[in-house]
């Protein structure tokens, strides 16, 4: 289950263990109501996530563009090697904040 939590100026949005085609439109739903603030700070924390399809990426895209166009800022944290993998093959840690699990 996709939780929000407003923290401060900040909101996080924890994902759940997997984006992939079944989970996918869900987890665009849940997330939307994040998406709805001008000058957002927004952080995908990546903890729990172990496994995303090319729909999730899809998402991450549409999520750091809709922040962009509101002039807010976009970062995914606790990321697992392996997504990280996936993340910098697509290139999408070139335009955007990853920053890998400890």
């Amino acid at each position: 289950m996709t939780e929000i939590i407003k923290e401060g100026g900040k909101t996080i949005i924890k994902t759940d263990k997997r984006i992939d085609t079944i989970n996918a439109g869900q987890f665009e739903k849940d997330i939307e109501p994040a998406l709805q603030d001008a000058g957002m700070d927004l952080e995908m924390d990546c903890t729990e996530l172990n496994y995303m399809a090319s729909s999730g990426l899809r998402i991450i895209q549409k999520t750091m563009r809709t922040v962009m166009m509101k002039k807010g800022k976009f970062k995914m944290t606790n990321v697992s090697p392996e997504i990280y993998k996936v993340l910098a093959m697509t290139g999408f840690t070139k335009f955007m904040t990853v920053e890998q699990k400890n």
